[in-house]
């Protein structure tokens, strides 16, 4: 009799003297086989451990309380990087076992295997990264089976050291006795070296060069202090370092870059160093210490002296701890806070490769820290933040990916999906898993294209994934969509395509394993709609097969395209347009005088009253850009969401009145007018009202309007559960007032924990309801 028990340790129900246990889930490459041969032995049972290609088997036989205790520390005291997703075990006659081993790995049918990503530096390796006693004293690339590179080594599987970059380290004496002892946690650690044997860190000029030094990162640190800018090669590509307390050379980074106002990240030596520059909460402070390691967005302290031009107006930095040992070497000696961005110019993808760095970053480094320990394949650090005391991923990639979620559905097929153009990933849908990529990015250039296509080469391959169902994004002319369309037509598979918000919503149902109709709330930027128009501001009815628009914002001119998402004062006049007709021209002439020249607004004027060039649109992310540009705070933006973004920097986090709106029922549709809202900022902006206000009562608007549509839908529908996603719920303060509007009218609120709400997330939500309209036309 065989029964299950998922993450939860067993129930016995009589004696038990041998068991046969099977786990599935991240449980190889991570130490659990020694994990369990030193648990067996200190419980005194008898049997074995394996490694097969379904996870990890086992057999122990023994005393029955001695079982009990060993079956419930297995979940309980389990290896850090170590996802246990489910256990199956059997009583079985005794078998007369003597000792306990480790056997060779088994290999069966099945050959999938969710594959652990790269994890920050354990408290034990820092420790002896810092001990003058120990073997491995500074050095750069110390690990165990309890940290380091994965993901970013692996060639192909299974995961063995002569599958993986470090195959060119031969290991000395000492780490082979370390690499096959089974109570070392060192045991089949694949990246296991030392300064024997292992990778060397070197320091090079722009030419390349080697730069003469007896210790390349001392001497990097040095140059760092004197104002240089250092390319930084680490676990999934470079970045590019500088010292974050001097402006001049951060000033400097930007021109390089060719970055003028995003973000850059910082990286700060201990939670001590963060304290002194930002806040940082129980939650926050658990995050930036999981073994993830991700950047996480804090509240910036109003007395920090770091320059504004790290993240201009902007009241949050992006702060990160070192999560290899490297990092810890190089700022143990800078002793300050270092820019630690991407590095790349604007939009282009991560360099990784060595030749590639130099060639693409030698304008803007002075030095480059490199190493001879080959990356793979490219990673991005992850972006993280804290809501209403969760943490929401904003863009997932290093210590994420791609580590595979599980959904409630049981594909049959291998279907591919393709994702978004923007903030890109791609998904592969596999039994009863959905393994989303690591952040490809923006699709703006032949590079990030060749990115998206060698990832999902790799990922076919590690996964044993061969796809037979493609999905991609309704639009035509994304390049993830014609990558689809060319991949089925060559291998001649079935091609699906699926609206964007749909997928939005169906990605959150996919992650909170949901297969029932809700009220989906996808507020975004765009993405194309059924009816050939851009939506971006849209109530649905859905599940995870198909959807209804029931709701959304009242359409209204784009003008120029694409040119009004780069131009936001061009929303703001679609909407003074729609409000006052044609004297529209000297109310915005006025309000917009700051952002934009007189005859520009007639051009676009025209454009607006012809209807040039100007679909229509829906959507949320463009009603931001709007007020953003009538309360004079951008009318260009330089990165995507920038108006939007310092719209809600303005903004306060207290209640506020709300703005008028109306929603009208048309053709069985509540269509909502928010021209009210946006005359009443009109007048208030005319009148010199203070800007902080305007701005927090627009985000209550906002909010108000969600509830007051929901409670609509809800008697209409019968429907109590509302599902948001779309990257406007990355604003904080539209999630926390939507969240307790909705929770205090009775709703059930769902939103992302395991994704991110915007495009890096829809990848999942493709697969999934392609798979399931397969599925459903073939029952």
């Amino acid at each position: 009799m065989e029964e299950s028990m998922s993450l939860l340790f067993v129930k016995e129900k009589g004696k038990v003297k041998r068991l046969h246990i099977t786990i599935k889930g991240i449980v190889q490459g991570v130490g659990f086989r020694p994990f369990i041969y030193n648990l067996a032995k200190s419980y005194l049972l008898c049997g074995y451990v394996l490694n097969n290609t379904k996870g990890v088997e086992i057999e122990v036989e023994g005393k029955k309380e001695s079982i009990d205790v060993f079956l419930q520390d297995i979940h309980v005291k389990s290896p850090p990087l170590a996802v246990i997703e489910e256990i199956n075990f059997k009583e079985l006659p005794l078998a007369g076992y003597k000792e306990f081993e480790i056997k060779s790995s088994r290999k069966e049918e099945e050959s999938f295997l969710p594959i652990s990503p790269d994890i920050g530096i354990c408290e034990e390796c820092l420790r002896e990264l810092f001990d003058p006693k120990d073997r491995r004293y500074r050095y750069p690339f110390i690990n165990c089976t309890n940290c380091g590179p994965r993901f970013t080594i692996i060639k192909d599987i299974p995961y063995d050291r002569e599958r993986t970059t470090m195959s060119v380290f031969k290991m000395c004496r000492d780490c082979e006795s370390e690499y096959h002892d089974p109570t070392n946690r060192r045991f089949h650690a694949q990246p296991n070296a030392c300064w024997v044997c292992g990778p060397r860190v070197e320091l090079v000029d722009r030419k390349g060069e080697k730069i003469k030094t007896a210790d390349p990162i001392c001497l990097a640190a040095k140059l760092l202090r004197k104002g240089n800018i250092v390319a930084v090669k680490g676990i999934g590509g470079y970045h590019l370092a500088c010292d974050a307390t001097q402006r001049e050379v951060v000033i400097r980074l930007r021109e390089r870059k060719n970055r003028i106002d995003k973000p850059f990240a910082l990286m700060m030596l201990s939670l001590e160093q963060i304290k002194k520059f930002c806040k940082v909460s129980d939650e926050e402070e658990r995050l930036l210490l999981s073994v993830r390691r991700p950047i996480v967005l804090l509240r910036r302290k109003d007395e920090a002296s770091l320059p504004q031009e790290i993240a201009p107006k902007n009241k949050y930095l992006g702060v990160m701890l070192p999560y290899t040992p490297l990092h810890y070497l190089l700022l143990k000696e800078v002793k300050v806070p270092l820019v630690m961005t991407s590095g790349n110019i604007s939009e282009e993808p991560i360099a990784y490769q060595d030749e590639d760095a130099l060639n693409r970053l030698s304008r803007i480094a002075d030095a480059f820290l490199v190493h001879n320990r080959e990356i793979q394949i490219r990673v991005d650090d992850s972006v993280s933040k804290v809501v209403e005391r969760k943490p929401m991923l904003i863009r997932r990639s290093r210590g994420y990916a791609p580590q595979p979620l599980r959904v409630n559905v049981k594909a049959k097929k291998c279907v591919l999906a393709t994702g978004g153009h923007l903030k890109n990933t791609f998904c592969l849908l596999k039994g009863s898993y959905g393994i989303v990529s690591h952040h490809i990015g923006d699709l703006e250039n032949l590079e990030a294209l060749s990115a998206l296509e060698e990832g999902i080469e790799h990922y076919k391959k590690i996964f044993r994934c061969q796809p037979q169902v493609i999905a991609c994004d309704m639009h035509p002319n994304y390049a993830s969509t014609i990558l689809a369309r060319e991949y089925a037509k060559e291998k001649c598979l079935p091609l699906i395509s699926v609206q964007h918000h749909h997928a939005h919503i169906a990605s959150l149902l996919a992650e909170k394993r949901i297969n029932r109709r809700v009220i989906g709330v996808a507020f975004d930027g765009s993405g194309l709609g059924s009816d050939g128009s851009i939506w971006g501001g849209e109530f649905l009815i859905a599940d995870q097969v198909e959807f209804k628009r029931v709701s959304h914002l009242r359409y209204i001119c784009l003008p120029g395209g694409e040119a009004a998402i780069r131009e936001p004062w061009r929303m703001a006049l679609s909407y003074l347009h729609e409000i006052y007709g044609d004297q529209c021209a000297d109310i915005a002439c006025k309000i917009l005088s700051g952002l934009v020249n007189f005859e520009k607004i007639g051009v676009v004027q025209n454009l607006i009253r012809k209807r040039i060039n100007s679909p229509l649109t829906s959507s949320v992310g463009r009603l931001f850009d709007a007020v953003s540009s009538i309360l004079g705070i951008r009318g260009k933006i330089n990165y995507e969401g920038q108006a939007a973004i310092e719209l809600e920097m303005l903004a306060e986090d207290k209640e506020e009145k709300y703005y008028p709106f109306q929603i009208i029922e048309e053709k069985e549709k509540f269509v909502i007018d928010t021209l009210p809202m946006v005359k009443a900022i009109v007048e208030e902006r005319r009148k010199g009202e203070d800007l902080t206000a305007i701005a927090t009562r627009f985000h209550w608007t906002l909010s108000w309007i969600v509830l007051k549509v929901c409670e609509l839908l809800r008697d209409r529908w019968n429907l109590n559960e509302v599902a948001l996603s779309g990257g406007v719920f990355q604003n904080s303060l539209i999630l926390k007032q939507v969240t307790y509007l909705l929770t205090s009218s009775g709703f059930e609120v769902l939103w992302h924990s395991l994704l991110p709400p915007n495009d890096g997330g829809i990848s999942l939500g493709q697969a999934v309801v392609a798979y399931q309209r397969i599925r459903r036309e073939k029952m």
